[in-house]
């Protein structure tokens, strides 16, 4: 049964309903698809068609860095490596490193090849070395099957590059997970998404700058990808760091290089400026107690897991509201550390969202008396209460 109740962080204080003003928070996009997320804390800022697969354009190489990282990390590559130029690689067009078949270049430049340069070919190189048959499409295959056990739901490839073809999609929420992902389980590698120029063997130099226009300008932007073909229009994958706060945030579908531009920039000044992270308990912290089914406790008390940081946005006037959830009675045994509940958080004009509760003591299946007294409760609640939640 779920159980819903206010609960408090401190002990002398209790958080109960909200008041806000009617003040709206939402950016207005002219993008087809937008998603904005705060790292620090979870929260979604902004969500418009945040499901909807889309062609990605460049914005889906990405991926083919997140398998790379994946490859190097598990020792099946090797980033001095040199992996030959194929005709086939050779032959994209577009942005490029200009790469030969007579070239042989390493792991490590094109994988700056890729972030700085948005190199199509550098991309066609890589996946004809990591694929299990050989090919690009064989390289897609692989990247869409991994993509769905990292949880991008809505995203099918079909090459290695975001070259426009049928049935290449992304969702602007699996960019954002995929960006993610990047920065956190690949921290090593992270930097170059930063890097403003690179020159690979003196022969780009009509490609020498990365395309993302925040790089630089002092608002903490430090990655990751742009994009633009005819059928997706002008995308980007950005992300930006302030004062210890991350945002990832994801355009796609604009008309105008410019649009794009105006737009990146003004939504991180509105992420950052518009909401605060607020701490309303420290890690560890007793916030309630959760009842218990057939244990030698009728109740254990629930524990923050992490320091309790909630975006609020900036003008509100009133505090978030907080409720413990919770699939109970929680049967026993239980160890002490187990998440067995949910701290529900919902702030003004943004989703609501959980922050894990854990138990904060071993509590055992009780004996012959407490599985007697457990069953009498159980029989009157069902027969006076039509309840069966009081233990």
């Amino acid at each position: 049964m779920r159980i819903l109740s206010v609960i408090k962080v401190t002990c002398t204080a209790v958080l109960v309903s909200l008041f806000f003003n009617s003040v709206a928070y939402s950016f207005e996009t002219k993008a087809k698809a937008a998603y904005v997320i705060d790292e620090t804390t979870g929260t979604v800022l902004l969500s418009k068609n945040a499901d909807l697969p889309l062609p990605p354009a460049s914005m889906s190489k990405l991926m083919t860095l997140y398998v790379t990282f994946e490859f190097i990390k598990s020792g099946r590559l090797a980033i001095d490596e040199k992996l030959p130029v194929s005709k086939s690689a050779a032959q994209y067009t577009g942005s490029t490193m200009f790469l030969n078949p007579t070239d042989r270049v390493t792991v490590l430049d094109l994988i700056r090849g890729i972030i700085v340069l948005s190199g199509n070919d550098a991309c066609a190189v890589i996946a004809e070395a990591l694929s299990p048959d050989g090919t690009e499409a064989g390289f897609a295959k692989l990247m869409t099957q991994r993509g769905k056990q990292i949880g991008l739901e809505n995203s099918t490839f079909k090459n290695s590059n975001g070259w426009p073809a049928d049935g290449h999609q992304m969702s602007v929420r699996d960019l954002s997970i995929i960006a993610k992902k990047l920065i956190e389980d690949f921290p090593e590698y992270y930097p170059m998404f930063a890097e403003q120029t690179y020159e690979f063997d003196g022969r780009a130099s009509a490609n020498t700058r990365n395309r993302n226009p925040l790089l630089g300008l002092g608002i903490g932007a430090d990655g990751l990808k742009t994009g633009h073909t005819k059928e997706a229009g002008y995308g980007l994958v950005g992300s930006a760091k302030q004062d210890g706060r991350r945002i990832i945030f994801v355009l796609s579908g604009l008309h105008t290089l410019e649009d794009r531009d105006q737009e990146e920039e003004s939504i991180v000044n509105w992420a950052f400026r518009q909401f605060v992270v607020k701490k309303f308990g420290t890690g560890g912290a007793e916030v309630g107690k959760a009842k218990v089914w057939n244990g030698k406790s009728r109740n254990v008390r629930l524990l923050l897991e992490n320091d309790l940081n909630v975006m609020v946005p900036v003008l509100s006037s009133g505090e978030p509201l907080f409720s413990i959830q919770y699939n109970g009675p929680i049967k026993a045994p239980i160890k002490k550390g187990d998440k067995i509940a949910q701290l529900v958080i919902r702030s003004q004009d943004l989703p609501e969202t959980t922050h894990d509760l854990l138990a904060g003591d071993d509590v055992s299946t009780g004996g012959f008396l407490v599985r007697i007294r457990t069953a009498g409760h159980y029989l009157f609640n069902m027969l006076y209460t039509n309840s069966e939640e009081s233990l």
